[in-house]
């Protein structure tokens, strides 16, 4: 009953977003109708590709990826497809998270060979790719292949643009809450709840907080991403990231810096200038609580089964305004495939196993959601060796209501750019909550042409 809840709140939430991008660019209406043409001369080109891989000559595939050694969301997949195929050897280009679009965006504006395969971080960036017609449209490759687009529970057809299908669904994710037990046992305060409210959630990392200099550590954490104070301000649904007024905002500003005041978070401005990780302080102990999306399940029990961290730790429902129990905020990870890829026909074969049903399989042995959930995905991810145990931490990983951190705008990373830098002067103090308020406000208009 609780998956057909969540089946149905992704699908309602996702259906809102999908209007936006029906009143898209008129390039991206141009990119649409060249479809058909664009993946047409893409698989004449691919054609020797693929035949010398059937022919058993070794060929190579790259794809793109961020934080490649520390998540194993890619690497499960890539390692089970070049088992699969022998003669295939795929190429990674990693890169850091904060470095990802930028540098995506350089390779695709020189028009180059690689990358073939697109791991697409943010529904915002793959709008602007759509544009510039950097993406393979797939819609006949799906038709070929009579794949069943049913099993995606309608995050298929949230993805398109125009009409357009630019990428598969490959993952799902959401916010939950971290917390570190041991530390929580030193304490002698009992676990997070998954019914907790924020103020709850305040008075825990007040209470989490102790010890000065190097040995200190904080009731929480909140990484320096825009996203670790906008999310929840978004959560309860009634707005979203591109708005005309941003006084809603206002309230979880006031609320991250005193957290910071207080000393239960650790000071923005030193994070970023050292540019530390979150994974980093949750693994060291420095913190006793982190909000982070579920993707990090993985990267802990990839850390607990090869021994660089071996504390107990716990996973519970993100926190929730008064009244809004079962909230939380999330995005869909797509997989595409470049308009410049000399080998189109071997890049769609791999995207259709990332995809698939045995990928997500796969990519929950390892703690991943992906586009297919089912109840069997949540029991193996909870039944792996190294997730928490305890029917809590089980409970944890479903929601009722799910929010997308951002809608499906073709101008959201151009206001996203705004969030980052109003976040960054408002949580070094340069501006004042109203100030920075003001100035969103002010420069979005200007964007949306307000």
């Amino acid at each position: 009953m609780k998956l057909k809840k969540i089946v149905a709140a992704t699908m309602a939430s996702t259906m809102v977003l999908s209007l936006a991008a029906c009143g898209g660019s008129d390039t991206a209406a141009t990119t649409a109708a060249a479809g058909g043409d664009a993946t047409t001369a893409a698989a004449a080109e691919g054609e020797e590709t693929t035949a010398a891989a059937a022919e058993g000559e070794k060929v190579t595939l790259s794809i793109t990826t961020w934080d490649y050694d520390s998540s194993p969301q890619f690497s499960a997949v890539v390692e089970a497809y070049e088992a699969q195929n022998p003669n295939v050897e795929i190429k990674v280009i990693d890169t850091s998270a904060d470095e990802y679009n930028n540098s995506l965006g350089i390779s695709l504006s020189a028009a180059q060979g690689d990358p073939d395969v697109i791991f697409v971080k943010d529904m915002g960036s793959m709008l602007q790719m759509a544009d510039k017609q950097q993406l393979l449209p797939l819609d006949e490759y799906v038709e070929k292949d009579a794949v069943d687009t049913s099993v995606y529970s309608g995050a298929f057809e949230q993805l398109q643009y125009n009409g357009v299908t630019y990428g598969m669904p490959y993952r799902n994710d959401w916010y939950v809450l971290y917390y570190n037990k041991d530390l929580f046992d030193a304490a002698g305060v009992e676990y997070p709840s998954n019914d907790m409210t924020w103020e709850e959630y305040y008075d825990l990392a007040a209470q989490l907080t102790s010890g000065e200099g190097s040995a200190k550590v904080y009731g929480t954490h909140n990484h320096t991403w825009q996203a670790l104070v906008t999310n929840w301000a978004v959560q309860d649904g009634e707005n979203t990231v591109v708005e005309q007024d941003y006084s809603f905002m206002k309230p979880w500003y006031e609320d991250a810096l005193m957290l910071q005041e207080n000393g239960y978070i650790q000071d923005y401005a030193t994070l970023k200038t050292a540019n530390i990780h979150y994974s980093s302080v949750f693994k060291n102990q420095q913190c006793a609580m982190m909000p982070m999306g579920t993707w990090f399940i993985a990267t802990m029990e990839q850390s607990n089964q090869e021994g660089e961290t071996n504390f107990n730790w716990g996973v519970a429902n993100i926190p929730h305004s008064e009244g809004q129990s079962g909230y939380t905020v999330g995005a869909i990870t797509p997989v595409a495939i470049s308009a410049f890829t000399d080998q189109p026909d071997l890049a769609w074969d791999f995207v259709k196993f990332a995809s698939s049903e045995e990928a997500a399989d796969i990519l929950a042995g390892v703690g991943v959601f992906t586009g297919i959930q089912t109840e069997e995905s949540v029991n193996t991810i909870a039944s792996n060796e190294f997730f928490p145990e305890g029917d809590s931490n089980k409970e944890a990983l479903y929601y009722e209501h799910y929010v997308f951190d951002r809608p499906l705008d073709p101008q959201i990373e151009e206001i996203r750019t705004v969030l980052d830098e109003v976040h960054d002067m408002i949580m070094i103090g340069e501006y004042t909550v109203d100030e920075g308020i003001e100035e969103l406000t002010s420069r979005v208009a200007e964007i949306k042409g307000w």
